[in-house]
């Protein structure tokens, strides 16, 4: 069992910064991929960011140059520093990890992600 948590989400104006944190717990040996993805009402959710144990990212495209993928292997936790807010930004991001071992030997199938319950930020224009 794995438990994915994310933080920090919340109002800001927009041109303003904010940054998210997210750990995932339980009997874990190892991450392959840990990410952040956003979704507004009516739409799908997209990629915004995701980052390999190896330190290897990958940015969607409307974000790329104003938020940055972090991650401490160790406490199997990432986060994403968002600048340059924008009101298009809003939405629930959440964070997700892929690529799981289990310290019993057990790992989640291929692609199979575990998602935590999301947190909502808001940019006012």
């Amino acid at each position: 069992q794995v438990q994915v948590v994310e933080s920090g989400g919340g109002l800001v104006q927009a041109g303003g910064s904010l940054r998210l944190s997210c750990g995932a717990s339980g009997s874990i040996s190892s991450i392959n991929a840990m990410g952040w993805y956003r979704q507004t009402p009516g739409k799908q959710r997209e990629l915004v960011a995701t980052i390999t144990s190896l330190g290897r990212t990958n940015y969607g495209d409307s974000v790329k140059g104003r938020f940055a993928i972090s991650r401490d292997n160790a406490k199997n936790t990432v986060y994403l520093q968002m600048n340059s807010l924008k009101p298009e930004d809003t939405a629930v991001y959440y964070c997700a990890a892929e690529g799981i071992i289990f310290s019993t030997g057990s790992y989640l199938p291929y692609r199979e992600k575990a998602w935590g319950q999301g947190t909502q930020v808001t940019v006012s224009s």
